[in-house]
């Protein structure tokens, strides 16, 4: 992108959500509060995919730099955008087009819920402008910030349910994200005092391998983990990511956990890449292996349904650390570059959109059944028979099985694994795949057995039907990652262009 097209749309993708949040609060009571909204988030998406296209028509796949106020860094802040942030931001951009178009829907009167709908509005826009801000920020204190956005309206989130067990799990996720957010905030005073600016490419310049570069990396890989829920750190997720409404589960699973995901990897394999060492990179690899097991499992021995898919979320993250043991071996160095990254950003998208698709097929099931455990799911694809499809095409994407996207990213993880020689994690992947056909067999054996008027809850709730509105964006999720599967050329050119451009 040029000069001129930069200072256009990097600063609109960060201030556009900041606006729709100011508004969501001023028509907090207008009727047509939620057409608004899908307005706001139909613009949104146009600037992204205009901000894309303008980057991947560029030769050189060069980063772009945009500086806030005229004061350049060490002073002042830049956005930075490159292939990474292209990737994320895009992809932010899709889900929250399609989820607001859910919410629009959920948070309608039609529903118990739509008086929450008046405090969910200005909090999620908040948090798509902490998102967006954090995937182009050239700051480290600037990523403290927008850590900071995101964790907040994320825990106000979760607590819009009102229930004893939501407010439980949002105030467990927001001490939890506070004191990830301390480790890394000690790591910049650190940085700052080391290297008199916090600004990546001149951190990552002036990086020597020192005893406070190793430690800042220490601080910032424990605060960052804490935040991605890497097992055994996710204590706070299941419950959080399963108490939130269903559109919050989503956005949480599919984006939320990402954004330290990509912060880390940005510091691991660039900014303060020559502090990293290989036993640690082992260390990641094994929690990943770990957290696939453990998360598999816990998910097939899960009776309520959503928390089913949130410790499905624990062993999908698990997979994507993986890249941290086979980047040493794929190309020799610890670099983000080579299938092990092709495999890492496919799994980041693949998992986005199979997951979202998932808890939002999820939340229609329980909202036409009134009930989330999964005993009483029984006979339920008889009346919801697309909803059931959702989260089965949803579930073949995450266990990967072909033609799903899920499929390409396990294929790249096996192939860098067994070229590397390291069949230890062959063994892990295929294991969790099978623990995963597990859990998503289970759940639609009970779905199509019997008849929903022989089950007998264990508490009476009001059935809703379900809106169309709300079932096609899920299927559309669902069907996106199909798509990807069958056009994994795409897609790999994508991950080639964000591997060559990841370093600032």
């Amino acid at each position: 992108m040029n000069s001129l097209t930069s200072s256009l749309f990097l600063p609109a993708i960060v201030f556009l959500p900041l606006v729709a949040s100011i508004m969501a609060f001023l028509i907090s009571r207008n009727r047509q509060q939620g057409r608004i909204n899908v307005y706001f988030a139909i613009l949104q998406f146009l600037v992204v995919i205009l901000m894309t296209i303008l980057f991947l028509n560029e030769q050189t796949y060069q980063s772009d730099r945009y500086v806030i106020g005229g004061w350049g860094a060490p002073l002042g802040i830049d956005l930075v955008v490159d292939g990474f942030s292209i990737l994320m931001i895009a992809l932010t951009g899709l889900l929250t087009l399609l989820i607001t178009i859910y919410s629009a829907s959920y948070f309608s009167e039609n529903y118990p819920s739509a008086e929450k709908g008046v405090r969910f509005w200005p909090l999620w826009w908040l948090l798509i402008s902490g998102l967006n801000a954090l995937f182009v920020s050239g700051d480290a204190f600037n990523i403290y910030v927008c850590l900071e956005i995101i964790g907040l309206s994320a825990a106000a989130l979760v607590a819009l349910q009102g229930t004893r067990a939501a407010l439980i799990a949002a105030l467990r996720y927001l001490l939890v994200g506070l004191l990830g957010s301390l480790f890394y905030l000690l790591a910049i005073v650190i940085l700052y005092r080391s290297h008199g600016t916090l600004d990546l490419m001149q951190i990552a310049a002036s990086t020597d391998n020192g005893l406070p570069d190793k430690v800042a990396m220490i601080l910032i890989t424990i605060g960052l983990l804490l935040k991605i829920a890497l097992f055994p750190l996710h204590f706070w997720l299941p419950q959080a990511h399963a108490n939130a409404p269903t559109p919050v589960s989503a956005i949480l699973s599919a984006l939320v956990v990402k954004a330290s995901l990509y912060i880390l990897i940005k510091f691991w394999f660039d900014v303060l890449g020559e502090t990293t060492t290989f036993g640690a990179s082992q260390v990641l690899g094994a929690l990943g292996g770990a957290a696939i097991i453990y998360g598999s499992w816990s998910a097939f021995r899960a009776t309520q349904l959503k928390v089913l898919i949130a410790y499905s979320t624990v062993a999908q993250l698990g997979y994507i650390f993986l890249l941290f043991p086979l980047s040493e071996y794929s190309i020799g160095v610890n670099s983000f570059s080579g299938s092990a990254s092709q495999a890492a950003i496919y799994f980041i998208v693949a998992h986005a959109c199979a997951k979202a698709a998932m808890f939002l097929s999820a939340g229609n099931l329980i909202l036409s059944q009134g009930n989330g455990e999964i005993a009483q799911l029984k006979g339920i694809a008889m009346r919801e028979p697309l909803n059931v499809l959702v989260f089965a095409i949803a579930g073949i994407s995450l266990i990967g099985l072909p033609p799903s996207a899920g499929f390409i990213a396990k294929w790249l993880l096996l192939t860098t694994s067994i070229e590397s020689g390291l069949w230890w994690w062959v063994i892990v992947v295929i294991a969790g795949g099978l623990l995963g056909a597990m859990y998503l067999f289970k759940i639609l054996s009970v779905a199509f057995s019997g008849n929903t008027v022989d089950a007998e809850p264990a508490y009476q709730q009001p059935k809703e039907k379900v809106s169309g509105v709300m079932t096609t964006v899920a299927l559309i999720l669902a069907l996106i990652t199909l798509v990807l599967g069958f056009n994994s050329e795409f897609i790999l050119n994508i991950s080639n262009t964000t591997s060559e451009v990841i370093g600032i």
